[in-house]
């Protein structure tokens, strides 16, 4: 049997009968698609119904639960649902009261639930933060022409504007310039608050990272024009994003004219500019702005390590030879940083006999390698399947008397799961505890994809919810091999389930995980959902590769799905000729107003709120419009 959200009362159903309300004014203005209205009126009588039937409840539409069977299997819900197409037997529940949270066990001990809901606010304060917060994330969810136009609507907007609210909302906003700089522009104007220089720094990052130099550099001669606001930090996000455009002359011509802004061009200064250099994948440029500018500014052991670094990098290892020589001319001998570059490079090469070698060079040179030179090793080891001689590493550094911390624990832990030794894994994981070690984000990444790997999706649901409970915020690394797999075992509510509480935490999608769900969404005939997302990628400034157009173009005119067709060409057509620097499609754009993704597939008979013709229980306010 199919199993219903839980309704326990009549409190909220008043609530979201107006918030359906306006879910369809918003759908008026996008399309007088029928449908949509047909669809709107069969939801808004649905809950009508369930008023009816439990008059000492609520219902919430604002986040959900993983299901008991999936947090503690019991008799009744067997984990073979997991299997086949079992997620598509079942309804996410809605959300119970925050007391009953609390009892319900997520990993067989008294742990609250996974939920996308946000915790309880400590405080009054906290509370109405918490509102600002939805408030203005509700109005940014939705797609804007222009920052201009997020500031007019931010206008009737009775939100308090602090630091924290800045800062949250550009966190949460970091993949979509448009929504994060017309935030920031109203932000800026409204009274009794003035942006702060990390405030500042955060939004040129995001426009750097989507490429508008134009804006970017306007905004720091705004800063500059403040005054004191444009410090070290600034221009090494601005040479690290030029750097990553592939306009390394502009990174370099940033780094000279710099002390126009107050910042001084020391030997820190340089080495930032070395460094965005090497890691750009520009390590003669970076050697050429080296030559130009030891003459005047003093180079440190730092400024040598740091081109050994790219040269290794590079895999040029003849020239980090030379740079290490270079390096002992000027007073400066190779230390144990200098020598682990050297190791990392050769490690790439698969060539451990050399490795070897440089280690016991470094022993006879008094020069003993530190945890982190051994963890690369393992590493790389346990990497290229030579699983004992990574583990037999660790008597190297017991003879070194190395503190163990929680990268090598991690690359411990990476090395066994990749050998299928998840129960050895989980004994490192007490081993952390003991030794007094917390595990980190990226102990839980490692956990989280080896249990994927193997299909093991309640023990990675399980590691996903003692993340919350220790307080250990989430990166997109951590839900992509759990999006994944319920991609492979079309799991297709807890997909979505996920992407929700990815918001909450403020993570957005990126490149890669927008390009998955568009091709699964695609290739499992989710044509109508794979198209929104294939939109929101590009509204969010993502060029998606050609071949993605292609299968869904291919897909589309398969099922004769002509109008949509023609829209996903003209957005092929925007993404080709302006590079997404509009923000959104101009054929999305209605007398200056937004408008949302339900244009893709307007005049598409598919229901966007159905999966294989059954209904799908999915918050109204998340941000995905489906």
């Amino acid at each position: 049997m199919r199993r219903r959200p839980g309704i326990t009362g009549l409190q909220n159903v008043a609530a979201t009968l107006n918030q359906l309300g306006l879910v369809g004014e918003n759908m008026a203005k996008v399309g007088t698609d029928v449908m949509k209205k047909q669809r709107l009126g069969m939801v808004r009588s649905q809950l009508e119904k369930f008023a009816c039937k439990h008059k000492k409840t609520s219902f919430s539409t604002v986040g959900f639960d993983l299901p008991d069977w999936f947090r503690n299997p019991k008799d009744g819900y067997p984990c073979s649902r997991l299997d086949g197409n079992g997620d598509d037997d079942f309804v996410l529940p809605a959300k119970s009261d925050f007391s009953e949270q609390q009892g319900c066990s997520a990993t067989g001990g008294g742990s609250s639930p996974l939920s996308i809901l946000a915790s309880c606010p400590a405080s009054h304060e906290d509370a109405e933060f918490e509102a600002d917060m939805d408030e203005v994330s509700r109005i940014l969810r939705s797609r804007f022409a222009s920052p201009e136009a997020i500031v007019i609507t931010m206008d009737c907007c009775p939100v308090r504007v602090s630091a924290r609210l800045v800062s949250k909302v550009l966190s949460r906003f970091s993949n979509d310039w448009v929504a994060a700089f017309g935030f920031f522009m109203w932000a800026g104007t409204q009274e009794g608050y003035c942006h702060c220089a990390d405030s500042y720094d955060m939004m040129v990052d995001i426009l750097g990272k989507f490429k508008q130099f134009d804006l970017m550099c306007g905004l720091i001669g705004q800063m500059h024009e403040i005054g004191g606001l444009v410090s070290l930090a600034t221009m090494t996000k601005v040479m690290r994003r030029l750097c990553g455009a592939n306009r390394w002359s502009d990174a370099i011509d940033a780094f000279h004219k710099m002390d126009r802004f107050g910042v001084a061009k020391d030997t820190k200064a340089m080495n930032v500019l070395l460094d965005t250099l090497c890691k750009e994948r520009s390590v003669k440029r970076a050697r050429g702005a080296f030559q130009a500018l030891k003459g005047t500014i003093p180079p440190d052991e730092s400024s040598f390590n740091t081109l050994v670094h790219g040269w290794c990098k590079a895999r040029m290892l003849k020239e980090a030879r030379e740079t290490m020589k270079e390096m002992e001319r000027h007073g400066f001998s190779p230390s144990v940083t200098t020598y682990t570059c050297l190791i990392e490079a050769y490690c790439m090469e698969k060539d451990f006999q050399t490795v070897d070698g440089i280690l016991d060079e470094m022993h006879t040179k008094g020069c003993t390698p530190n945890i982190i030179t051994y963890t690369i090793v393992m590493h790389a080891l346990g990497k290229a399947g030579r699983t004992q001689e990574a583990l037999d590493t660790f008597d190297k550094v017991k003879q070194d008397g190395c503190a163990l911390d929680a990268s090598f624990y991690n690359c411990l832990i990476y090395i066994l799961c990749r050998a299928g030794r998840l129960q050895d894994a989980n004994f490192v994981v007490e081993e952390m505890h003991r030794t007094g070690i917390s595990p980190n984000l990226t102990t839980f990444n490692t956990l989280i994809s080896a249990a994927c790997d193997h299909s093991l999706a309640e023990n990675a649901l399980k590691l996903l919810v003692q993340m919350e409970e220790q307080s250990c915020n989430p990166d997109i690394k951590t839900y992509t091999p759990l999006l994944k797999l319920c991609c492979r075992r079309k799991w297709v509510k807890t997909l979505l389930f996920l992407i929700c509480h990815m918001f909450r935490k403020d993570i957005t999608p990126d490149f890669s995980t927008y390009t998955l769900l568009v091709c699964w969404l695609c290739r499992n005939g989710r044509l109508t959902q794979s198209c929104l997302f294939l939109e929101e990628m590009v509204l969010k400034g993502f060029t998606p590769q050609q071949a993605t157009f292609d299968l869904v173009l291919e897909k589309l005119k398969n099922m004769h799905m002509l109008s949509a067709v023609r829209k996903i060409q003209l957005l092929r057509m925007h993404t080709e000729g302006t590079r997404c620097r509009s923000g959104v499609p101009s054929y999305l754009r209605e007398d200056g107003h937004d408008r949302h993704c339900y244009a893709v597939l307007s005049n598409t008979s598919e229901a966007e709120s159905s999966i294989d013709g059954k209904e799908v229980f999915i918050p109204l306010d998340s941000h995905m419009n489906l």
